[in-house]
């Protein structure tokens, strides 16, 4: 479990290629003080730590996770950002994460608004019960809040220290970003699903 409130961020060291998966060697003030079996968010995806030397650890992502995330375009030297998992007395200051992207989101426009920033993103239209206005979003692992939407659009502003403190400055349009929609949403939406449209548990 995280909560989108990003740590630090690591530099993609080396990238193998294994049949279908995909491992990754990332370098960052974190790996050091991982250890093996040990969850780790990188851009919001949950992969766990199979091996750490000299400042660096190793992860992979299998088929699955690189058909729905944007863990398939890493190459080396992209930074990404890193967030250890929520400890049991720890404070929730994003939203509630589980690290499992429900798909990719696509750059689109990018605004300086006088010290801030504005990022707005297209993502596929089958998931728009899933995102309010003001509504909460995990982008890149990052805990954000969406405004200005469309059917297939919204809008995230960007302040000065996420923007130095994370990978958002790096994002340049058409870059694809990791989604993870907000899993109070995600409920609600099944439960209606279920139910023929009613949120209301009958005996």
């Amino acid at each position: 479990m995280f909560t989108g409130i990003i740590e630090a961020t690591g530099t993609v060291s080396q990238v193998i290629d294994d049949g279908g998966n995909r491992s990754f060697w990332i370098h960052s003030p974190l790996s050091g003080q991982l250890r093996v079996d040990q969850s780790l968010s990188h851009n919001g995806v949950c992969l766990t730590v199979e091996e750490t030397r000299d400042g660096m650890h190793r992860v992979t992502a299998i088929y699955e996770t690189l058909l729905k995330t944007n863990l398939g375009d890493w190459t080396k030297g992209d930074l990404i950002n890193l967030e250890r998992c929520l400890p049991m007395n720890g404070r929730i200051d994003g939203h509630i994460v589980q690290g499992h992207v429900d798909c990719t989101a696509t750059c689109v426009d990018i605004k300086e608004k006088d010290g801030s920033w504005e990022y707005r993103f297209r993502f596929p239209p089958e998931f728009a019960a899933l995102v309010i206005e003001k509504g909460s979003v995990c982008l890149n692992g990052i805990s954000l809040t969406c405004f200005d939407l469309d059917p297939d659009h919204f809008t995230v502003a960007i302040i000065p220290f996420t923007y130095e403190h994370t990978n958002m400055n790096r994002i340049s349009k058409g870059d694809r970003v990791n989604i993870e929609w907000d899993i109070l949403g995600k409920y609600i939406n099944r439960k209606i699903a279920v139910t023929g449209g009613s949120s209301i548990t009958r005996p």
